[in-house]
């Protein structure tokens, strides 16, 4: 579903990410870790064309997302083809990034109505029905700043689900929450995981919760894979240093592993 070959993002002398190849199969959730500034999140950032790369390919589905042919010729990635591509891939941002000025309904019925992939009354209903499966169809005529933390996020969740993605990305959801608001939102995307067959990548500092999660973890450091594993073995007998190190300051933390 997913492959990075040779990945390379630089901003000047500054390295991101470090000829990074990783794939991922259809349907499988992804757990990526590793300290701040270590390039979880310009992944995902990549894959939802918010960042070009500097060198390198990403594929989606077999279909490279940065470049296209035109007359036979490889060239840049056009606009055109970047909204096809993007059209598959929701993401769920750590600060929701919610329009302030349109209700929850609004924020998660927008999208489809944009694209021309509905009409306003059928997006109207879908947005309904996905603000009840995220538990919060009540709030669905009030704006953000009448909404908490964890039911604004329930709310991007929706909206990250109006155009029926087959890729999801999670970038550090709870971050931005009140402890005791995180296990709401968590519960929705165990429902989501358990529940659809879509591919999901989580990048989170709740160890606990990337466990239970993923069916692979892998572990960064300055734009390269330094391991990967399945959770249990990661977790709780990884094999690289680094990733002992890391681990152990997380549980220092108070984070459950």
């Amino acid at each position: 579903m997913i492959e990075f070959k040779e990945v390379e993002k630089r901003y000047g002398h500054f390295s991101v990410l470090d000829r990074l190849s990783f794939s991922v199969k259809p349907g499988e959730h992804l757990a990526l870790i590793g300290p701040s500034g270590s390039g979880k999140t310009t992944i995902l950032r990549i894959l939802m064309t918010l960042e070009s790369v500097t060198a390198g390919n990403v594929l989606i589905n077999g279909v490279s997302l940065n470049r296209e042919t035109r007359s036979g010729v490889e060239v840049e990635a056009s606009e055109a083809h970047l909204r096809r591509m993007r059209a598959e891939i929701g993401m769920v941002f750590q600060h929701f990034n919610l329009f302030p000025h349109k209700t929850a309904l609004q924020n998660v019925a927008l999208a489809p109505v944009l694209t021309g992939r509905l009409s306003k009354n059928d997006a109207k209903e879908r947005a309904l029905q996905l603000l009840e499966k995220v538990g919060i169809s009540e709030k669905a005529n009030e704006y953000p700043a009448r909404l908490s933390g964890g039911q604004k996020q329930r709310v991007a969740i929706a909206r990250a689900l109006a155009l029926q993605p087959k890729i999801l990305l999670l970038d550090e959801i709870t971050s931005a929450l009140d402890p005791e608001l995180v296990e709401e939102v968590l519960n929705v995307i165990t429902d989501l995981r358990n529940e659809t067959d879509m591919t999901m990548l989580l990048v989170t500092h709740e160890m606990g919760f990337a466990k239970d999660f993923a069916e692979r973890v892998l572990f960064f450091e300055r734009g390269k894979i330094v391991e990967e594993g399945p959770p249990g073995e990661m977790f709780h007998s990884p094999h690289h240093e680094r990733t002992k190190s890391f681990l152990r300051k997380v549980i220092a933390a108070g984070h459950r592993v």
